[in-house]
């Protein structure tokens, strides 16, 4: 056998030293396999068809464990009714964790294909079909690496997103014990396939809900001296409290208060005893948001009383817990725009412009030391623009899937790379396991 031509030789050593001490695998030429990229698709859609709402994701559930039976990975079940927390890489620290939402919303989908909801009136109209789809190509990515993890990356598919707290009662379970950084994802209907969007600090905003019922005197709409009108007063209130964004917030503190519902009387010709009105409130930062929610009642209460009207003020956190705001680490963004920049391209990570939206994700920011939350892009500018979230025509470019999941997986394998290498697990104080 001749020997290696020495040229060879410096040619490897060469390519060799300019790889990334820990860089992953190609990821998302695995995803973008025509067997893996359709068992995905598959798998997103039959979670489309059979659409399930918080805490009843019961066949999500059973799908998803199924799939990791399927690839050896392991579980536990149930967490948090229907929730389902993974388990790939040795079992011992350091430990992250990825997560990605499972339920669906109460609306009835209006596009008309071969995989339409066949529940009536529910519909994955927020994408967590999606979701949950590439959470589990970036297990079976993992799975398929796990002798090369340095540490456990944990696979949290949470129920309830919706508006119910699923994250909650998942912290509430012990799924994110020990973990030290979390990453979540959302598609973004407003980005290009092949992008992510991000920013470090904070990205959405925290969010309440308030309900308030105003009572004055009800009578005939022909005598309204003799009424105490409820209408009036609650006509007021609402005017009133636009102004607590206009006129008492710092313009540069973005907040928001609005009222979506009144209900009152049923007669053309009748003023109600009552009405009650209802809406939500939101801010970038915990003190304006409890500033709102103190003035959203002072006002409600003090404008009833001027019309002569009593009001009581519920703020429905039995029903829709207070949605803290969602903040990135600093840290995670630069570990982000790393590992994305490796894998998509530096041109293809974008800037995201904080959103008044809410995610429950945001509630792991008090549970876990690091958090992460980015969007993934999947408008195809030769196809159609895509409706956004929450809309009844809201649908999912399945060409977004593998960007989702390979990148998922690298932002976990690769922390844990680095995690290994940079500090000594027996420096940090961690539990021996789960």
């Amino acid at each position: 056998m001749s020997s290696p031509n020495p040229s060879f030789l410096i040619i490897v050593v060469v390519l060799v030293s300019v790889l990334p001490a820990n860089s992953s695998p190609d990821f998302l030429l695995r995803a973008r396999e025509p067997e893996f990229y359709e068992w995905m698709v598959g798998v997103r859609r039959t979670i489309h068809e059979n659409p399930e709402l918080g805490y009843e994701e019961f066949k999500t559930s059973e799908l998803i464990r199924k799939e990791l039976d399927a690839m050896g990975v392991s579980y536990k079940h149930p967490v948090a009714v229907t929730g389902v927390v993974g388990f790939v890489g040795t079992g011992k620290p350091p430990f992250v964790a990825l997560r990605a939402d499972m339920d669906a919303l109460a609306m009835q989908e209006s596009v008309e294909w071969e995989h339409k909801s066949k529940v009536p009136d529910k519909m994955h109209g927020c994408g967590h079909d999606g979701h949950v789809a590439m959470l589990l190509g970036a297990a079976k990515i993992l799975q398929e690496h796990r002798h090369e993890i340095k540490g456990t990356i944990i696979l949290l598919f949470q129920p309830a997103e919706e508006g119910a707290g699923g994250a909650k009662r998942m912290i509430e379970a012990g799924a994110v014990d020990n973990v030290e950084a979390i990453f979540g994802f959302h598609l973004a209907a407003d980005g290009t396939v092949g992008t992510v969007q991000s920013r470090p600090g904070p990205i959405m905003a925290g969010s309440g809900f308030f309900e308030a019922t105003i009572t004055g005197k009800g009578g005939h709409a022909a005598i309204p001296q003799h009424t105490i009108d409820p209408i009036i007063a609650a006509s007021n209130v609402i005017v009133s409290l636009q102004h607590l964004v206009s006129r008492e917030a710092d313009p540069l503190d973005s907040q928001v208060v609005t009222v979506a519902r009144f209900q009152g009387g049923s007669a053309f010709n009748v003023i109600p005893d009552s009405v009650s009105i209802g809406g939500t409130f939101r801010a970038f930062s915990k003190e304006s948001f409890l500033q709102l929610r103190r003035r959203i009642e002072e006002v409600i209460v003090a404008q009833a009383a001027v019309q002569r009207c009593n009001a009581t003020v519920d703020f429905l956190k039995e029903r829709q817990p207070f949605f803290p705001v969602t903040v990135n680490s600093n840290d995670l963004h630069e570990h982000f725009e790393k590992v994305a920049g490796e894998l998509l391209g530096s041109s293809n990570i974008l800037d995201r412009v904080p959103l008044m939206g809410s995610e429950d994700f945001a509630f792991f920011t008090d549970a876990v030391p690091q958090t992460y939350y980015y969007f993934v892009g999947m408008q195809n500018h030769s196809h159609a623009t895509l409706a956004p979230a929450h809309s009844p025509y809201f649908q999912i470019n399945e060409e977004a899937l593998p960007y989702g999941a390979a990148l998922h997986a690298s932002l976990a394998f690769q922390y844990l790379s680095e995690s290994h290498t940079s500090s000594p697990v027996g420096e940090k104080k961690f539990h021996d396991e789960l």
